[in-house]
């Protein structure tokens, strides 16, 4: 049996692993992927990731592969469909959180060019690199996440608090929160260096 390599505390089990390996803490740059981690983190609130990973594609069928133009359109009749659809987390606050949501990152994207010009203007392009040796040194929302959160809340943005956005960041890679002693740290901070 192959060895595992070292990961962050936090993904042990296996179900974390695919998104740990190739998705977490990877620089991101593609809107409707923005779309969906905002919406995915947002669902979180007061439930754990684990929950909502393994309700992913559930939630990507329900929310039309992300296309944030189509959900955007959702009306009172998708959001009925959707209390019905227990592959999602069946919460009217969060789905309508989502539809509102969608409606203020089309405003974002016509105002910036695109959802993730604007993101990424708030660390000059360049992702934070942070050096945690232990899980409990993360912190859990940053004074970057606490600006982000209050811009998206005047921008019309709900289920944005700022451990929220701090997730949604990590998640992104705007922010490399791996700890140092994870195999992904050393491919992200080379791949840094090599650009």
């Amino acid at each position: 049996m192959q060895a595992q390599p070292q990961r962050c505390q936090w993904a042990t089990k296996a179900v974390f692993h695919h998104y740990h390996d190739t998705e977490w803490g990877t620089p991101l740059h593609n809107d409707q992927r923005h779309f969906e981690y905002l919406i995915l983190d947002g669902a979180q609130a007061g439930l754990s990731w684990e929950i909502i990973l393994r309700k992913r594609e559930g939630y990507r069928a329900a929310f039309a592969n992300w296309n944030v133009e189509q959900v955007a359109r959702f009306s009172e009749r998708e959001v009925m469909q959707l209390l019905q659809n227990n592959a999602i987390v069946r919460n009217r606050r969060k789905i309508e959180s989502a539809i509102g949501n969608a409606r203020a990152f089309l405003q974002i994207q016509a105002r910036y060019g695109s959802f993730d010009s604007y993101l990424w203007s708030f660390v000059d392009g360049q992702p934070i690199i942070n050096h945690w040796q232990k899980m409990e040194d993360i912190p859990a929302r940053t004074s970057l996440s606490d600006t982000i959160s209050q811009d998206l809340k005047k921008r019309g943005f709900s289920f944005v608090g700022s451990t929220i956005i701090y997730a949604y960041l990590q998640g992104a890679g705007v922010v490399n929160d791996h700890q140092v002693n994870c195999f992904r740290y050393q491919q992200l901070t080379s791949d840094m260096k090599l650009n």
